[in-house]
């Protein structure tokens, strides 16, 4: 479901909860959107919203995503005036955990250079390294395969952020090998880790 209501951190809370932004790139592994948050919703006192960027909507139907959807529109539409929130900065508060899955070879490269032209990169590089944040590469074998993507995992690593490893299969252009998604059990399983 869009988001029409104010940053979840402004929201008072009745019960802690712990609170989970997953953020989701423009991989075709963004298929797996609603089954990764409707089996996040499993966990007891656990709380998702989830952050997209444009590119990602196009593999997910925002009506089988049963949590608040951010996207970069938001960011703009929720600041007027000096005294406003910035929805970045507001998720970042509200979140005890990132999970970015699936984390696409553009957003990799963009993250490891520490650009943030978008709300999801924004909030990564707003992100409190104190706080977990889980990524999962999705890429084709090619991409993955490259010299420049072990570096830029690296990169990731060195900031404390944890890999959960893509793993080899047969791709959707057809392909067999290295960088699909790992599997949303072994994602959540990773997350119930943290917890």
């Amino acid at each position: 479901m869009e988001s029409s209501a104010p940053c979840p951190a402004a929201a008072p809370l009745v019960k802690r909860q712990f609170h989970v932004l997953v953020g989701v790139t423009g991989s075709v592994a963004a298929l797996k959107l609603p089954l990764l948050v409707s089996r996040l919703l499993d966990i007891p006192d656990l709380e998702v919203a989830v952050v997209t960027t444009e590119r990602a909507k196009h593999f997910y139907s925002p009506q089988d995503v049963p949590v608040t959807l951010y996207s970069d529109a938001d960011e703009w539409e929720m600041w007027r005036c000096r005294s406003d929130p910035v929805l970045h900065i507001d998720l970042r508060r509200w979140a005890d955990l990132m999970l970015v899955a699936p984390l696409d070879a553009n957003t990799l490269g963009k993250v490891a250079s520490g650009i943030c032209d978008n709300l999801l990169t924004c909030v990564i590089r707003a992100w409190d390294c104190r706080k977990p944040l889980l990524f999962c590469p999705a890429m084709n074998t090619v991409m993955w395969e490259h010299p420049i993507t072990a570096q830029q995992v690296g990169q990731l690593k060195a900031f404390g952020y944890v890999e959960i490893p893509c793993v080899a299969k047969k791709l959707v252009c057809g392909d067999q090998g290295l960088g699909a998604m790992a599997e949303v059990s072994t994602i959540v399983d990773k997350v119930k880790e943290v917890l």
